[in-house]
């Protein structure tokens, strides 16, 4: 069911790199004690080592760096390393900055919180526009939908140059999602918006305002607005990892994020960000006390806020936090304000999936609890020689062996299974991602994931018998599991019979508002349904005129008008968004 949390940024088969000379690195477990640099130090360079960190990192002690180092390297073509002022992309940190900037022009009276979108950009859609405020939009809440989640928005999209009114009105501007306010759903839209409105109201570019407002009031020279095509000292090149290596990783015109994730900086100049924060110079303390207030999902304004735990205790601390992803990098900046320590991670490797594990570990040796050293990903390895031979029954023999022989080397943890299972089911090798998660099954019999994984596997070459028996299993085990149960329930229910005429009828191409383009065809006397470019599903009936593709659980129910024709379908997604989706074709 879970997969491992990602950043919006195109999905790569090849996620993961092995590295050579893998005996000679055995990970240990820290003491408690010892000076905490040290081993903050010990930590990054073997991480680093085993290429699961690679850019610069700062940790500050109550309000005191005690660490600051660039490990790995810049640029792997000309063999620069990484250093302290090194310029990396922040992806999504932007967000904190953009709320900044909104916050003054309320401190100013130019702007309330909850004053409507169509007041502040008076061309925009007013039946949206009246109902989503500057709070919906800070906090994640607004219902209009993610451009980032657009279907092949990365592939089609992401290279085009466009103004910011042309952006908004493309990619800004659909329908709603849901009711202002009811739900949280992580949106780039929102920021891009806001971006606009600062603009509007400033009369001049986003990126000069910020530049003024903040990024020359605290002495952040090294900090900007991201363009391509600016000889930019010092700037760090975006990778991507693959079983054999790394590649350059894919354009990005930097119009497309603005406001949401473009600009770019260093370790030290975000700590002087994170210290003054704790003045008044540039947020009020009035409006910090906004910024910093939890709402819907723990986000406040550009900050998520919760309680970090430490190491394995049950101890936890304040903590303030937001990552970035964009093409080839990602960053984690994280406050504990309680005590003024701060950590700052920057990588230019595409490490989404580490950042946070990373992070977690270094905060504990702040805290002074006992870590252990990062150890090499199993997933990795057996990525590598599935590609390689492309034998699957060669990895499982592979990490039968090496769980043996060096348990104390890899880690064999069920994410790390259940990771490589739908890296492979994303590259079209259902059968390969069989084999991964019966073998996380076998690993981890207890946990629940691996059985609700192995059925969504099963459901996508068909198996609806060995699917049901694995999600009744996964529920077994998680009786919170609601998205098993709406599976179960649906697989079981009695086979319901629609004629060959009706089911053509609803072959064609339909428009997903906020999604884009759905392929409903007819094989076999089968309905199957795929959006653009990807693989398609089996819509099983469940009524006359609704369907269940069970594996991704998206729910369609075709209407038809006075006439008999079908007009359009309702899409159910796993999530709960229900979106609208007209026929065209």
């Amino acid at each position: 069911m879970k997969r491992v949390a990602e950043v919006a940024r195109p999905k790569v088969l090849g996620l993961f790199v092995v590295l050579f000379a893998l005996a000679a690195l055995q990970p240990a477990a820290f003491a408690q004690s010892g000076d905490k640099a040290a081993r903050i130090d010990e930590y990054l360079s073997r991480a680093n080592k085993i290429r699961q960190f690679n850019g610069t990192a700062l940790v500050a002690e109550n309000g005191k760096v005690i660490y600051k180092k660039g490990l790995g390297l810049a640029n792997m073509e000309w063999n620069v390393p990484n250093e302290v002022d090194t310029k990396f992309r922040l992806g999504s940190i932007t967000k904190q900055f953009t709320s900044a900037l909104i916050l003054q022009l309320v401190e100013q009276g130019k702007l309330k919180l909850d004053g409507k979108l169509s007041e502040y950009l008076p061309d925009y859609r007013k039946d949206v526009g009246d109902k989503v405020t500057i709070h919906h939009l800070l906090t994640h809440t607004s219902g209009i939908p993610s451009y980032t989640g657009l279907p092949k928005f990365f592939e089609d999209v992401s290279r085009n140059p466009y103004t910011v009114a042309e952006f908004v009105k493309q990619f800004a501007s659909n329908d709603l999602e849901f009711e202002p306010g009811t739900k949280f759903r992580y949106n780039n839209s929102g920021y891009f918006l806001l971006g606009a409105i600062i603009e509007k109201i400033h009369g001049k570019p986003y990126e000069q305002v910020i530049k003024e407002n903040i990024f020359d009031p605290l002495g952040m020279k090294n900090s900007g607005y991201d363009h391509h095509d600016t000889i930019l000292t010092k700037r760090a090149s975006g990778y991507q990892k693959t079983p054999v290596g790394y590649t350059n990783a894919p354009y990005l015109d930097m119009s497309i994020p603005y406001a949401a994730g473009s600009l770019y900086s260093t370790v030290e100049d975000l700590y002087l960000w994170d210290q003054a924060l704790y003045a008044d110079k540039i947020v009020s303390a009035k409006n910090k006390e906004l910024m910093y207030k939890p709402f819907l999902s723990n986000y406040a304004y550009g900050w998520t806020v919760t309680k970090a735990a430490l190491g394995q205790s049950k101890e936890t601390v304040n903590s303030v936090a937001h990552g970035g992803g964009i093409n080839g990098f990602n960053t984690l900046l994280t406050r504990y304000p309680d005590q003024k320590n701060l950590i700052i991670l920057l990588d230019n490797t595409s490490q989404g999936e580490n950042l946070n594990r990373i992070s977690h570990d270094l905060t504990s040796i702040l805290y002074n609890q006992p870590v252990e050293m990062p150890k090499q990903s199993i997933a990795e390895v057996l990525l590598k020689t599935i590609t390689e031979s492309g034998d699957v029954a060669a990895a499982v023999k592979q990490y039968r062996l090496l769980k043996t022989t060096q348990a104390a080397t890899y880690n064999f943890s069920e994410n790390e299974l259940n990771t490589l299972g739908y890296q492979l089911l994303g590259a079209k090798k259902s059968k390969e991602a069989i084999e991964i998660f019966k073998l996380n099954v076998e690993a981890h019999p207890q946990a629940a994931n691996p059985y609700d994984s192995l059925g969504e596997a099963y459901l996508a070459v068909g198996e609806r018998e060995l699917a049901l028996v694995n999600y009744r299993k996964a529920l077994e085990l998680n009786p919170q599991n609601t998205a098993a149960a709406t599976v179960i329930k649906n697989l079981e229910s009695p086979a319901v019979k629609v004629d060959a005429g009706t089911l053509d009828a609803y072959a064609g191409q339909y428009e997903v508002t906020g999604l884009g383009l759905l392929e409903v065809t007819l094989e076999d006397g089968k309905l199957y349904g795929a959006p653009t470019g990807q693989s398609k599903a089996e819509l099983t009936p469940q009524g006359t005129n609704r369907f269940l593709a069970a594996g991704p659980n998206v729910e369609l129910t075709f209407f038809k008008d006075d006439k008999g024709q079908v007009t359009h379908a309702t899409v159910r997604l796993r999530d709960g968004r229900e979106v609208q989706a007209k026929k065209v074709k």
